[in-house]
Order: structure tokens, then C-alpha cells, then sequence
């Protein structure tokens, strides 16, 4: 609620009144609801893709090129007035910058699906894809695709889980739960809005640097210092560290390039929109502004009325529901972003089905998980999240094993049906067989 106005989806704001009760489907059931030729790739589509969102950086280069020579010549002489023409300088200007931001987190999302392997059916192909496009976008590709790989084998796991794992009361400093007052949750959560919105821009802006240098929110079973630039990092088995160097070495000579091509260039052709990117498009959010990259994982991940699962609660199935499909910037975001918002719950549930077949993916797997998927129609409750102070990011709960973000008083967002839940278990629910038909590919 800002200024009386509830800006809340129905669907998020239906899961808040509903008690929580976990899937019981089984994953059998999810695949067999799929027919098999949606998970087949198209080598010539995918190509066609690839090649599309290059020729879109391309065409764009060359239109913002001439947007000088044209503010030079008063706009082929249509344009005279020295402010309507500042205006409209500055407009192409942003034009150039919305644009080709949206197109590189078009393709991020390639590399991402590169990283997958589900565009070529060769996977050398798949990484010689991927490992450029995301290079071109200062993304340690190698790095970002093992610990990309990991989320997705534990996906909402608050023991394994690789991104965005919650802040537990334990370490905001509070007291245990029942010796809790209103007044120790207003001391650690209340911010004023100045400070709040300082706290988005961070990490809108620089959280992707931040979680790549010090796996910020990433898995708490690492140590302090851990990172995505160490080849030795526990984050990376012994075999995947030759190709960390490799993207080390490809970063550096990126960097190597734009500095010879100059700081002039670089601030004006490539900076704004890679910072759109890193703080614009890509967090989960579906129909608003904030960092692409963040956005995307951000908002499909930490949703107040989607749980994470301790070990005993937790199976591949309940972790892959536990995400959001949200339409980001609506028919823009599915033709820029690759349905990476739009189709989140399918991807997670078939990591190597190709992108475009995902409205398909998930039109079918509506049909079995029913209320458990989730799915959120409108901006407000995106920007939201995305805004609220740290509660709406952390304060999980040490004890449960189904577990729900608390509030500045807290007060659980969802509370668990513990009576479904005692029947669920009563009726011998247990994760394996719940997981019967998992296949996690192999990193080539």
C-alpha cells in the first residue's frame, strides 16, 4: 500500500490470505504433461536469434552515430530552435540508451540459455555462443554458468541454494522469536523512504559486481571471501578451473579493447546501456525498470508468498515451483528478453527445454500444478519487492523447515497449512519419490 493505493497483484495478494501447502505432485507427472517436441532444439531458430539481437546492437551503434551529425545540421534543417533541439538530442539520446539496454539483456539471456545448452545440439557451439556474448557484456561466463547450474539443482534450498539464500534472524542480531518486541524488528528494518530507495539503486546498480566478488546472498556454506574470480573458489570443482581462467583472461582482454578504443567512446556508446542491463531490466520483475540481470533472478526468487525449504521439506519439485512468472514490460519483454520472465516456472522445471517453446511449456504445466504455480500480473507488486527495506529481503525464520520472509513486526508473510502438511507426510511424501524422472545434464 503506497499513498492509500494498493498496488498489489490479485494473484500475489490471493497466496498472501491462502495457508501455504507444499506441491505433492510428482515430477513424472509434470514431464509427462509435456509433449516431448517442445523440448527438441532448433539450431537454424536459435541461430536466427543470436543473429537478430547482434544486428540489433549493430543497427543500433549506427543509428546512434548519427545522431550528432543530425543535432549539427538542425536536424536536416526541420529542427532550429536551440532548445527543442537540446530536447530532442537528449531524447534520441535516452531512446538509444532504453533500446539497447533491452537488447543486451536479450542477449545475456542467450548466453544464459547457451549456458544451458539448449540452443545447438553440439554444446562446443553452445559454450563458443555464450562464452562471447556474455564476455561482450563483461559476464565471467564460465563462472557465472557453475554456480548458475548449482541454483538450479537446489533452487529455494535454504542449505544449497547458490542465489539470493534469505538473512536468517540469527544474523540481523535479534533476539529469539519469543523474547522478540515490535521495537527490536522497528530498530534493525525501519528506514526512512531516502534510504530505501539509496538501498534499490545499490543494488540495482552494483549488485551483480557485488555478488560476483564476494557471492553476496549467495549459498551461506562458503566461506567469507569466496567469489566468481578465483579459480581455486569452493564455488568450482577442480576440473571447471581452467575455464575460469579462461574467462578471467577473456575480461581482461574486453577491458583490454574498450580501453584502446577509448573512454569517449566507451561513456558514450557502451556504459549507460551496460549499466541499464546490470541495474534495469534483468530481475524478475516483469513490468518495471529496475537491473536487468538482478531484476530477473531477484524478483522470480524472493517473493514474499513463495516459500524456501530446509532439508527435510525440500525436493527438486518444491524448489522448482518455488518461482514467479511475471510479464515483464509485457510484449517488449517477451520479444527482447526471451521469455526469461514470462516462462520462469517452465524453465526451472525443464532447464534444457529451448526458450521459445515455453509458452507451450507452460500452458501444459498449468494444467497438473494448478494452484501451485505461481504467476503474477502486474508492475506494482514487482516494484514493490523489489523496494521494500530489508525484511522484504531476509529475516527467514532459524526454525521450520517451510519457511516464509517475516515482516518489521515479524509477522510471516504465509503461513503454513500445518494440517494439510501433517496429512501430506501421514500419506508418505518424501522427496525422492516425489523426484522420480530428474536429470541434471553434465557441464561440458
Amino acid at each position: 500500500m503506497v499513498l492509500g493505493i494498493n498496488f498489489n497483484g490479485p494473484e500475489y495478494e490471493a497466496r498472501l490470505k491462502k495457508p501455504f501447502s507444499p506441491p505433492t505432485v510428482t515430477l513424472k507427472e509434470i514431464h509427462d504433461a509435456v509433449p516431448k517436441h517442445l523440448l527438441k532444439k532448433d539450431s537454424v531458430k536459435a541461430a536466427a536469434y543470436v543473429a537478430r539481437d547482434i544486428t540489433f546492437t549493430l543497427l543500433l551503434f549506427k543509428l546512434a552515430s548519427l545522431i550528432g551529425p543530425w543535432f549539427e545540421t538542425d536536424f536536416s534543417g526541420f529542427v532550429t530552435s536551440p532548445s527543442t533541439k537540446s530536447v530532442l538530442n537528449a531524447t534520441l539520446w535516452g531512446a538509444y540508451y532504453w533500446v539497447q539496454g533491452m537488447v543486451w539483456a536479450g542477449i545475456f539471456c542467450l548466453g544464459h540459455d547457451a549456458g544451458h545448452g539448449t540452443l545447438f545440439d553440439d554444446n562446443r557451439i553452445n559454450n563458443i555462443i555464450g562464452f562471447v556474448l556474455h564476455t561482450w557484456l563483461l559476464i565471467p561466463y564460465y563462472a557465472w554458468r557453475s554456480t548458475h547450474h548449482a541454483h538450479h539443482k537446489a533452487t529455494a534450498s535454504m542449505e544449497r541454494d547458490e542465489n539470493y539464500v534469505p538473512y536468517l534472524r540469527s544474523e540481523y542480531s535479534l533476539p529469539e522469536e519469543k523474547k522478540a518486541t515490535k521495537f527490536d524488528y522497528a530498530e534493525v528494518f525501519e528506514e526512512t523512504p531516502i534510504w530505501t530507495f539509496a538501498r534499490m539503486l545499490i543494488m540495482q546498480g552494483f549488485g551483480w559486481w557485488i555478488y560476483l566478488a564476494k557471492n553476496t546472498m549467495g549459498s551461506k556454506m562458503y566461506p567469507p571471501g569466496t567469489n566468481h574470480f578465483d579459480p581455486n573458489s569452493p564455488l568450482f570443482k577442480p576440473e571447471q578451473r581452467n575455464a575460469i581462467i579462461i574467462s578471467n583472461i577473456a575480461l581482461t582482454a574486453m577491458l583490454s579493447a574498450m580501453a584502446y578504443v577509448g573512454p569517449t567512446l566507451v561513456l558514450k556508446y557502451y556504459l549507460v546501456p551496460y549499466l541499464l542491463l546490470h541495474s534495469t531490466y534483468l530481475t524478475d520483475i516483469n513490468n518495471s525498470t529496475p537491473s536487468r540481470i538482478v531484476m530477473f533472478t531477484y524478483l522470480h526468487h524472493s517473493d514474499p508468498s513463495i516459500p524456501h525449504y530446509r532439508k527435510a521439506e525440500w525436493s527438486f519439485l518444491r524448489g522448482a515451483a518455488a518461482t514467479v512468472d511475471r510479464p515483464l514490460l509485457g510484449w517488449c519483454g517477451r520479444f527482447f528478453f526471451h521469455n526469461i520472465s514470462h516462462d520462469h516456472v517452465a524453465h526451472h522445471f525443464f532447464i534444457k527445454a529451448p526458450f521459445y517453446n515455453g509458452p507451450q511449456i507452460t500452458k501444459a504445466i498449468k494444467t497438473v500444478l494448478k494452484d501451485d504455480y505461481n504467476y503474477d500480473s502486474t508492475v506494482g507488486s514487482s516494484i514493490l519487492n523489489l523496494a521494500k527495506p530489508p525484511q522484504g529481503v531476509g529475516s527467514r525464520p532459524e526454525e521450520g523447515d517451510i519457511i516464509f520472509y517475516k515482516n518489521r513486526h515479524g509477522v510471516p508473510a504465509r503461513q503454513v497449512a500445518q494440517g494439510t502438511l501433517k496429512e501430506i507426510k501421514e500419506n508418505g511424501w518424501n522427496a525422492e519419490a516425489q523426484d522420480t524422472n530428474i536429470e541434471f545434464p553434465k557441464l561440458d
